[in-house]
């Protein structure tokens, strides 16, 4: 008896026993949905999660007088703090970036083809008017300056930028949104340019509408309005400091960048060679490594999840084998009768377990992936396919067909045939 004799019985014993071959099949397919779908999903939050924090572009960075955290105090509240050896001095603790103190950088910061940017954050949550028309109230209100756009990575979609006189005068101009523009100028938010809006009861002017920057379930980056940093100091429950972004030509550049960018701002506030930086500068994708590390744990707890009912499922393919063999031990008297090896019927049951556990897998990696990338159209990104964990679902359902046919396959292969032919 060939090899290929083995498979073909083994395929015909799964056929001829649909129902029970089925059952089996689907446990291990939903353990192999669970671990690929959860994975895939993952997999398109850490996508959307790089498209949403990586607001400002891979080639800019910011600086800030606290280290932007989700969770936990901040650093700068420990005084005994050390860092490579610095001290950190008690009176530069907590110490806000003053206007006077982001002006001093921007006008001696020369890095070559740099923008710099100051800005500040208005109050969030607010809701626009415009005639009958208003948002809904979670619009934040940003003030920048004329480079605040392009460090951002913000486009204008029509009419123009902030300028030098609007930053001087402060006077009520705004750019919006696009989100802000559909909702309040409905299907032509092109006509929102020149038009009076009111935040709150404070009325602005509209001179620039902004192209979409992709809000996402992570980030509401069109739902916003700029205005110059000078006039938002007029709303109360803003930033107590302000902060600098920096944008460079070549993100090969930015090392440097960010190295004399703390070099000037540190002149700027008077630090001491001893004294440790009492600001921070952060690059624009650090939120993004912070929550795809969380989401690291999340793929553990998935693995977790999958195995556990892969365990399940390689068990109830023991068993269902073992009452096979049972079932099946006249057969195995017969083909040992006519001259089948020990082997023969070793195969013939090895390849029955290993084709009920690969199609299993078939089936959960195609959910699986299904599954996954519903979350993918939900965060609008692309179609994707973690073909490293498709392997590995396809060598761990292998290893499981093995695991749970090995046993009743050796427990075949040892009947003797007189006694099996005998078998009731």
């Amino acid at each position: 008896m060939s090899i290929l004799d083995s498979f073909s019985l083994a395929w015909g014993t799964v056929r001829g026993n649909k129902l029970r071959a089925g059952i089996t099949i689907a446990i291990i397919a939903f353990g192999i949905m669970a671990l690929i779908g959860i994975i895939t999903a993952i997999e398109a939050m850490n996508q959307s999660l790089r498209e949403s924090f990586s607001s400002m572009g891979a080639n800019a960075f910011n600086i800030r007088f606290k280290e932007s955290r989700v969770g936990g105090p901040n650093s700068n509240s420990d005084i005994s703090k050390t860092k490579r050896g610095l001290k950190v001095k008690k009176s530069n603790l907590g110490k806000p970036i003053k206007l006077e103190d982001a002006e001093f950088f921007k006008s001696n910061f020369d890095f070559p083809g740099a923008a710099v940017a100051i800005y500040r954050r208005g109050p969030g949550n607010q809701e626009l008017h415009f005639g009958d028309k208003k948002t809904n109230p979670q619009i934040t209100v940003w003030g920048g300056d004329e480079n605040y756009l392009a460090v951002n990575g913000y486009d204008i979609d029509r009419g123009r930028n902030l300028n030098n006189l609007d930053v001087q005068s402060g006077r009520n101009i705004c750019l919006i949104g696009s989100n802000v523009a559909t909702k309040l100028f409905g299907a032509r938010p092109e006509t929102s340019l020149d038009k009076i809006i009111k935040i709150g009861s404070v009325p602005y002017r509209v001179v620039g509408l902004l192209k979409p920057k992709g809000s996402s379930a992570m980030m509401r980056q069109d739902d916003m309005v700029l205005t110059s940093y000078t006039n938002v100091r007029r709303f109360s429950n803003i930033s107590q400091s302000y902060l600098l972004g920096v944008k460079v030509n070549d993100v090969k550049q930015l090392e440097v960048a960010t190295e004399e960018a703390a070099s000037v701002f540190r002149a700027v506030r008077k630090l001491q060679p001893i004294e440790d930086n009492n600001f921070f500068v952060e690059k624009s994708d650090k939120f993004a490594e912070l929550f795809i590390g969380f989401l690291s744990s999340i793929t553990g707890a998935a693995s977790a999840i999958g195995l556990i009912t892969l365990i399940g499922a390689a068990i109830g393919l023991m068993n269902i084998m073992l009452v096979a063999v049972n079932e099946r031990t006249k057969e195995v008297g017969l083909i040992k009768a006519i001259g089948g090896k020990s082997a023969n019927v070793r195969q013939q049951f090895l390849f029955e377990s290993m084709i009920i556990s690969l199609l299993g897998a078939a089936f959960g990696i195609v959910l699986g992936v299904l599954v996954g990338n519903l979350f993918g159209i939900i965060l609008d990104t692309g179609f994707i396919v973690p073909w490293a964990w498709v392997a590995i679902g396809i060598i761990i359902c292998s290893i499981v067909g093995l695991a749970a046919g090995i046993y009743p396959a050796m427990k075949a292969a040892k009947l003797n045939p007189i006694v099996a032919l005998r078998y009731e």
